[in-house]
């Protein structure tokens, strides 16, 4: 049997409404109670992970910030981070200000943004539907390069770039890509994510891409969490749908990529859920622990 699930939120465990499904909610804290830990393993910050671990029944640990940081549940603090320098920020922040493109900061608790667009959209949106101790902490600030200047914040995990030009986009990257000591997410799709407005659906789309410190990546997180609860790969299971999610998809015992995602043909994986809005994770899940009784 497996030991440890590590599992990514958007795209993934999320449906295309950003939420966890009743029944996937019930195959993850049926596996968790027969003795498989379950954690996330997300870009988030801590604050909007925090609610979803509550609700799969994950209360040991998670990652934050694509690994920048492994936060332990129980005793409510940060064991593990790997965050960028206000130097490294400060100098991507100004090249992204000098070209007019969309940029927000995410520390451990918080995402900090000139505007609400793009992703930060869609979590504000997201936000409405929840209590108020759940939402994500959405920081607008007028004043970027001041604020970073004169906060008082240390965890600086990554910094998202977004941009509806995928020219645009690209010609910024390549600025950016001759600061030292980061690394890039490397995104040629757009990213699609849905908003209701009344009863309609409506998309956002963009190309983006996330910027953090380098050699900063889930399955580094994963590995240090593995030699803290003494497992081996082996005994893991990682379930993802992005480029971020590659390295611990192809590490794991079982690596699983979600179908319809840009994974779905990653020679790496050893199998394919079906998609996040079809209920994919309690899927691909029930289909390896049939031991368990879901019913």
């Amino acid at each position: 049997m497996y030991k440890l699930i590590a599992v990514d939120l958007d795209g993934t465990l999320l449906n295309q409404y950003g939420e966890v499904s009743i029944e996937t909610k019930k195959t993850t804290k049926k596996i968790i109670e027969n003795g498989t830990d379950i954690i996330i393993a997300s870009g988030r910050p801590i604050d909007s992970i925090k609610t979803i671990a509550s609700e799969i029944g994950s209360e040991n640990y998670f990652i934050a910030g694509n690994g920048a940081i492994i936060y332990d549940i129980k005793n409510d603090e940060i064991i593990y981070k790997k965050t960028l320098s206000k130097r490294k920020l400060l100098k991507i922040i100004r090249i992204c200000e000098e070209n007019s493109i969309s940029y927000n900061v995410y520390t451990d608790k918080t995402i900090l943004s000139t505007s609400l667009e793009y992703n930060v959209l869609y979590y504000y949106k997201e936000n409405l539907k929840k209590d108020e101790n759940k939402k994500t902490n959405i920081n607008i600030v007028k004043d970027m390069e001041e604020y970073i200047k004169n906060t008082e914040e240390e965890n600086f995990i990554k910094i998202t770039i977004c941009d509806k030009n995928k020219s645009v986009f690209n010609a910024i990257l390549k600025k950016i890509k001759k600061i030292k000591g980061i690394e890039f997410l490397e995104v040629s799709h757009m990213s699609r994510k849905m908003i209701k407005h009344g009863t309609e659906d409506i998309p956002i789309e963009y190309y983006y891409t996330e910027i953090s410190l380098a050699n900063v990546d889930k399955w580094n997180a994963i590995e240090y969490l593995m030699k803290k609860i003494n497992i081996d790969r082996q005994d893991v299971i990682a379930i993802g749908d992005n480029i971020n999610d590659r390295k611990m998809i192809e590490n794991a015992g079982l690596g699983i990529a979600m179908k319809g995602s840009v994974m779905q043909d990653f020679e790496g994986a050893n199998d394919v859920a079906p998609a996040n809005f079809e209920d994919g994770v309690s899927k691909i899940l029930q289909k390896y622990y049939k031991n368990i009784n879901f019913s």
